[in-house]
């Protein structure tokens, strides 16, 4: 069985067809998938949808990009992440591709963030782009190996895996590492510990080889898992077996 350990199923294009998606799951032995908040204003929706489904979970958080959106408090994060559907807090991080400076309400808002993770005991899901140095400081600064978590969607460099890692983090690999030009980060998917190894498909975006270009859902994670197991000449039934017991081990809520 696979699990995918990010994904966005609240939103439109894939919520509109979720009765197919969660079958396209079962057929594909995806057994579990994690639903991840962007924003507040759209979380209750986000619950709404896990609510009637055993297998479906969910995290609270908003993400680096949103910058017109309401900001968390502790609190808030706190209070909201009570629900036993709630496995995790985030998606959070710092991302500076996009956004210019000045950012410090980006870096405010992951502090907040990682406070939660602290009051809580859930493990974060942080997003990194084009600021892995500031979201390893932040990370050490703010004690978020406390309770740890996964670097999602993970395209930084070996050495950032390593300094992840030595703060409990595992590390998620999306359909990008099925992309012919993912050079270095073939390389990566064959040095990661496979006890620290995490899939997903950040669906409905980054389909995997065969499917790039087109809309992502839960039901492709397993094209990662075969993409790596290849990587590393190992079976997919091994890569599926760790991933998912990574999975649980991690996001300890979760009933197996």
């Amino acid at each position: 069985m696979f699990v995918d350990s990010h994904c966005h199923l609240d939103f439109p294009e894939l919520a509109q067809n979720l009765p197919n998606i969660l079958d396209r799951m079962v057929e594909n032995q995806v057994s579990h998938a994690l639903v991840v908040s962007v924003n507040l204003p759209n979380w209750p929706r986000l619950m709404d949808m896990v609510a009637p489904h055993p297998h479906l979970y969910a995290s609270v958080g908003v993400h680096p990009d949103y910058q017109d959106t309401p900001e968390p408090s502790v609190l808030e994060l706190t209070n909201m992440a009570q629900s036993p559907k709630v496995v995790a807090i985030g998606e959070t991080g710092l991302d500076y591709y996009r956004l210019p400076e000045p950012l410090e309400w980006q870096r405010e808002r992951f502090r907040t963030h990682i406070r939660a993770s602290r009051d809580t005991g859930l493990p974060l899901i942080i997003h990194t782009r084009s600021a892995s140095a500031d979201t390893l400081r932040i990370m050490k600064e703010e004690g978020a190996d406390q309770y740890g978590g996964v670097m999602h969607c993970f395209t930084e460099s070996w050495e950032v895996a390593q300094a992840a890692m030595e703060m409990n983090f595992y590390i998620s690999l999306s359909g990008i590492v099925t992309f012919k030009k993912a050079e270095e980060l073939h390389d990566l998917a064959k040095k990661l510990p496979l006890d620290r190894l995490l899939i997903e498909t950040d669906s409905p975006y980054l389909a995997p080889v065969p499917y790039r270009g087109k809309m992502n859902d839960p039901s492709k994670v397993k094209h990662v898992a075969e993409k790596i197991a290849d990587l590393r000449g190992i079976s997919v039934a091994e890569i599926a077996t760790y991933t998912t017991n990574n999975f649980f081990n991690l996001f300890s809520k979760i009933e197996r």
